[in-house]
């Protein structure tokens, strides 16, 4: 059985269909889908979803795209989605990593592990984005917004899922720089306070960076999402790295209903189509579907906690 850790089922592309490609998934043998948020209305809608359907399962949150409506109340928002009941959360990190106040301990009795909506396994999609974002103004508000979110992540022990492009899709950049600077403070806070997040943070989604950066993320107990571009033709180097990561730390993915893998590329993507990914991953570290299936599986079972 295979799993598509990130899927955009609830966006417009798959109106019409939405039904039959949930069903063609099932067919396909894919046994769990992720639908992570853009915000907090798609949050609401992929949670819907996920109460239909046993197999779809949904990440909460902001991508650093979509911050028009990010308000002092969204973090307060979010965490209602979560959880039946108040939970009592630190808001210093909204001042900055490296600043006064950082991260602050939230007694662990608080976090709502029996209360949360248990179709609700990660914050996500959030992170940062240079593609896209140029102004400074607005990259500092990403870096708000994604602490701010890391901490609502430890505060209610959800994974989380991370967003990274770089100016011009380079492999290497600012936004590496900063993501990574991020995320290690705050994984160097959990770790100090035996944080059980700790040991397994979240996934770098749809990874587009250097060796070095994937391995710098795995070693602050990250997984690697793997995506469709590993499957085209051009994509040698993806491909010398993907096979220098264990497969112990990958996750598959689609970001249907973008990057289609071969030989679906140019059409629109949807989750049957991880098995091409999961075929070219066994292709890489010379095994069998099988045994990916069975190895990012467990991956995401372990890291999302979903069953089965």
């Amino acid at each position: 059985m295979l799993t598509d850790t990130h899927c955009h089922l609830d966006l417009d592309n798959f109106y019409e269909d939405r039904a039959s490609v949930i069903q063609h998934a099932e067919d396909a043998g894919i046994a769990r889908i992720l639908v992570p948020a853009l915000d907090l209305e798609s949050s609401k809608t992929i949670i819907q979803l996920a109460d239909t359907h046993p197999s779809i399962f949904a990440a909460v949150g902001f991508h650093p795209t979509e911050l028009d409506n990010w308000s002092d109340n969204s973090i307060r928002e979010l965490n209602s989605l979560i959880s039946s009941r108040n939970v009592t959360f630190t808001r210093n990190a909204a001042k900055g990593l490296g600043q006064q106040g950082g991260y602050s301990s939230v007694a662990k009795e608080n976090l709502p592990q029996n209360e949360k909506n248990d179709k609700i396994v990660a914050i996500g999609e959030i992170g940062l984005d240079y593609y896209w974002v140029k102004e400074p103004e607005k990259k500092s508000q990403q870096r708000k917004v994604l602490t701010q979110q890391l901490q609502l992540a430890q505060d209610v022990n959800l994974p989380v899922v991370i967003h990274m492009r770089e100016e011009g899709d380079a492999w290497f950049g600012q936004a590496s720089i900063d993501l990574l600077e991020i995320l290690t403070e705050w994984q160097n806070w959990m770790k100090e306070q035996n944080h059980p997040l700790a040991n397994k943070p979240g996934v770098l989604h749809s990874f587009n960076g250097t060796l070095e950066t994937a391995q710098k993320a795995i070693q602050q107990n990250f997984y690697i999402g793997v995506t469709g571009p590993v499957t085209y033709k051009n994509a040698d180097e993806k491909r010398d790295i993907i096979k220098q990561l264990p497969l112990s730390k990958l996750l598959i993915e689609t970001d249907a209903p973008f990057l289609s893998p071969v030989p679906h590329r140019g059409r629109r993507n949807e989750p049957a189509f991880v098995a091409h990914i999961a075929d070219k991953i066994a292709e890489i570290h010379m095994t069998t579907r099988e045994q990916v299936a069975e190895i990012t599986s467990a991956n995401a079972n372990n890291l999302f906690g979903w069953g089965g």
